[in-house]
């Protein structure tokens, strides 16, 4: 039980040969929704999404994270270091796309958490976490390729802690926000690398 943060491959994404179900499986209106709205914006229909990818450890063609830790100082974090737009941004989206987006996206569609749906851009929120990253110092050791709960266990069976007394700095200090710096880093990431959305379940 719990949130997490995954990837969505093509079956998915367009609903192919399943139906809606209370998990959000199928999410083909809000693909068409978000085509309208990038046709109406003048803007490439985002068709391109890849299928579901075989696991394979390590090889970051997939992504799964679990929302563990409590939020509350990321968000004291942001409110240090980012305007309230991008505060917004980075906190306030139910899908993320590997599109630019100058404005989020908000369709009438229930997503998993709430009775509509925004959709960000992946390079608004991959430079607003480059922003915070930098920020706190976030350690290259992060890792990078999320697949089945890497960065989750990283941050939560003591290797952060461990590498924080050889590798002292802000990251380190709160590894509760350095964790969530470290999530929708690597998310907005991923989403660009495969080509794929990214949704809360």
């Amino acid at each position: 039980m719990g949130v997490y943060l995954v990837d969505v491959g093509a079956e998915d994404w367009f609903g192919e040969g399943e139906e809606e179900d209370e998990e959000g499986g199928g999410r083909a209106e809000i693909a068409a929704g978000l085509n309208a709205e990038l046709v109406r914006r003048g803007l490439p229909r985002y068709d391109s999404v890849p299928a579901t990818a075989d696991f394979v450890r390590g090889s970051g063609r997939s992504f799964e994270e679990k929302l563990v830790p409590p939020m509350k100082s990321f968000l004291t974090l942001c409110g240090a270091h980012l305007s309230e737009a991008e505060t917004d941004l980075i906190c306030g989206w139910d899908v993320l796309v590997p599109v630019s987006l100058d404005e989020e996206i908000e369709l009438p569609v229930e997503s998993s958490y709430s009775d509509s749906t925004v959709i960000a851009g992946a390079p608004q929120v991959l430079a607003i976490a480059q922003k915070l990253a930098t920020a706190v110092e976030l350690p290259p050791e992060a890792p990078e390729m999320c697949d089945n709960l890497d960065l989750t266990s990283w941050f939560r069976d003591g290797e952060a802690k461990e590498l924080s007394a050889t590798r002292p700095g802000p990251w380190g200090e709160d590894l509760d926000a350095a964790f969530y710096v470290a999530l929708y880093l690597r998310a907005a990431q991923h989403s660009l690398r495969r080509g794929c959305p990214m949704v809360y379940s």
